[in-house]
């Protein structure tokens, strides 16, 4: 066809034919053009149609306790308030796994007139039992000694109230008897005169541990020491002041026994009830001669003797904790077949000095 052209007619790297087929052409090399220098590539604007970028905006800050727009001194203060917290519920928690520290009021050896050595001398002393039965609970024991401050020889500016200040509670234990002028009456027997020195000195210590809001639990003559300090009274001895008793000591000592009963609505009923069931009477030891007659102001009767009504136990109502017994709960084997077991008063009293002791 006329129109038709040689397909290879357009690539210019081909160089072109000869005119006549008999003219002789030289082929020379071609050199390739060197390629312009880049331009610098300039940033086109976007298009119209792309997607419009979003405007510059402030973001949300919110108002109140902890933003940055409140003030610095509440946050500050709710920082300090919260250490301040977490260092007293620390502090508070160290406190309460400190182990215990229960004093015991000293019995007292006078010197015997004309003797040489120790008897010659004033002893002051623990008995074994009562230290072993309230260290039974894991606390420490410490004897709270007399004080002298016009002593000539050692003088000392130290009170029985800074042993109220320091011990975590007062046991006031058994021995001599309190001597009737403590309660203002005159001894109807020579022997029955008591210990006037011992009791001048336990009824400061009573008071001192009361004033500072510890508990005191009183063992036989502690339990009368806390009625006389309250203004009450004692039998100088129950056999010749009540002809119809029980025998409450004799030279079984320790192995002599008799019942008790809790009046309904004491603490103890509370207390024994719970733990072992309606029972009416339980049995205790009983080592004494002299016992609470007319009961001192602010107190209760905890415990009577079941079959002569002789006071057994006596609380005083407005304390967290002071109680005595006039058995010997130290003399009781916890959980024994006769006995009552006495570690719930135990705990009782160590369970109130744990939360007294702030």
């Amino acid at each position: 066809m006329s129109d038709s052209k040689d397909p290879q007619s357009n690539d210019p790297a081909r160089p072109a034919a000869a005119s006549a087929p008999d003219a002789a052409v030289e082929a020379k090399p071609v050199t390739p053009p060197e390629p312009a220098a880049a331009e610098p590539v300039k940033a086109e604007p976007p298009p119209h149609h792309a997607a419009p970028q979003p405007a510059a905006t402030t973001a949300f800050r919110p108002s109140g306790p902890g933003s940055d727009d409140s003030p610095p001194w509440p946050q500050t203060w709710k920082l300090i308030a919260a250490r301040f917290r977490a260092l007293s519920d620390k502090a508070g928690r160290r406190m309460m796994q400190r182990t215990l520290k229960i004093g015991i009021s000293a019995r007292i050896f006078h010197p015997e007139e004309g003797a040489k050595g120790l008897r010659g001398r004033t002893l002051q002393y623990l008995e074994e039992s009562i230290a072993q039965w309230v260290m039974s609970r894991n606390v420490l024991v410490f004897m709270i000694p007399t004080v002298n401050t016009n002593g000539l020889v050692h003088p000392s500016s130290i009170r029985l109230r800074d042993y109220a200040k320091h011990l975590d509670g007062l046991v006031l234990q058994g021995g001599a008897d309190v001597s009737p002028q403590s309660y203002a009456q005159a001894a109807t027997r020579p022997e029955w005169g008591g210990d006037r020195v011992r009791d001048m000195y336990e009824l400061e210590l009573l008071h001192e541990f009361i004033e500072a809001g510890k508990p005191v639990l009183g063992i036989c003559r502690g339990c009368q020491l806390i009625n006389v300090a309250f203004g009450g009274t004692l039998y100088q001895d129950i056999a010749t002041d009540v002809p119809t008793s029980i025998k409450h000591v004799n030279d079984e000592y320790d192995r002599l026994h008799h019942a008790i009963q809790f009046p309904p609505g004491s603490s103890l009923a509370t207390l024994f009830n719970s733990h072992g069931g309606d029972q009416n009477e339980w049995v205790v030891n009983s080592i004494h001669h002299q016992a609470v007659r007319d009961l001192g102001r602010d107190l209760t009767v905890e415990a009577i003797s079941g079959s002569d009504n002789i006071v057994e136990a006596i609380r005083y109502r407005k304390a967290a904790f002071v109680m005595g017994l006039q058995w010997h709960p130290e003399f009781h084997r916890a959980g024994g077949p006769q006995l009552l077991d006495c570690t719930p008063i135990l705990d009782g009293f160590l369970r109130a000095a744990r939360e007294t002791r702030f």
